[in-house]
């Protein structure tokens, strides 16, 4: 057409917005924001129309509620907004980058495990799952840490006023440390078990969290989880177990 240049940057922004466009008409497709969504472009078309003929009543009153018909379009469409936005952080990019932080944050609390083993320090280490321990951290002291080696070994160390109790991380957070945990009455039969792994236990058992103990006169590895205890654990089991367990 004479006088219209495209070049490939219009390409690109007319194809990227063609491929948004179609994914939100196939992700409203066949829920209840269909009638809506058609509600909303005819007011859309209406006020575009209004304009170019020049209703300047009619085209005042639309341009003048343009910042609610945004707010209309939030509030209606809220339930859609969250689905695709949930959607999207499951899409295989964005997992991709959570799979590099969640690696960087398994490989420190492995090299803490492995300090504190060789060191002979007894330790509780919880993972937080899909059920809050709340009343776990409120437990002990609060510190919303970033999760590395060293401070986790130094939490731990003896005369360390924070050693006593078990630690809570949450997403790559050291946010809780000296926290209390149940004990579980229901120990394991033939296994002779000492206040912690009774401690990691008792906690498996009222949540879904991952709970790793190290124990000081053994200077084994132990994990509890579902109501379970794995003792005599090594690195690159534990390393597997923390993998599936995010």
């Amino acid at each position: 057409m004479p006088g219209i240049r495209i070049n490939l940057i219009d390409l690109m922004d007319i194809i990227l917005v063609s491929f948004a466009v179609y994914q939100m008409l196939r992700f409203i497709r066949g829920s209840r924001a269909t009638q809506m969504f058609i509600g909303i472009a005819f007011i859309l078309i209406l006020t575009f129309l209004s304009n170019l003929i020049q209703f300047r009543a009619l085209s005042w009153i639309l341009n003048s509620l343009k910042s609610i018909w945004i707010l209309a379009f939030i509030v209606v469409f809220q339930q859609e907004i969250r689905r695709a936005l949930t959607d999207i952080g499951k899409s295989k990019i964005v997992r991709y980058f959570i799979k590099e932080e969640r690696k960087t944050i398994i490989d420190e609390i492995i090299k803490s495990v492995q300090k504190l083993t060789d060191r002979g320090i007894g330790a509780l280490i919880v993972l937080e799952g899909q059920v809050g321990l709340k009343h776990i951290m409120d437990s002990g002291t609060p510190l919303n840490a970033n999760l590395n080696s060293e401070l986790i070994v130094t939490i731990f160390t003896p005369k360390s006023p924070l050693h006593d109790g078990a630690m809570v991380i949450k997403d790559e957070k050291i946010v809780a440390a000296s926290c209390i945990l149940p004990l579980s009455e229901n120990p394991l039969p033939g296994i002779n078990l000492g206040t912690r792994h009774r401690a990691a236990l008792g906690l498996s058992e009222e949540s879904d969290a991952m709970i790793i103990v190290i124990s000081e006169e053994r200077r084994s590895i132990s994990i509890a989880k579902k109501g379970n205890l794995k003792i005599n654990v090594d690195a690159n089991t534990l390393e597997r177990e923390i993998s599936r367990f995010y």
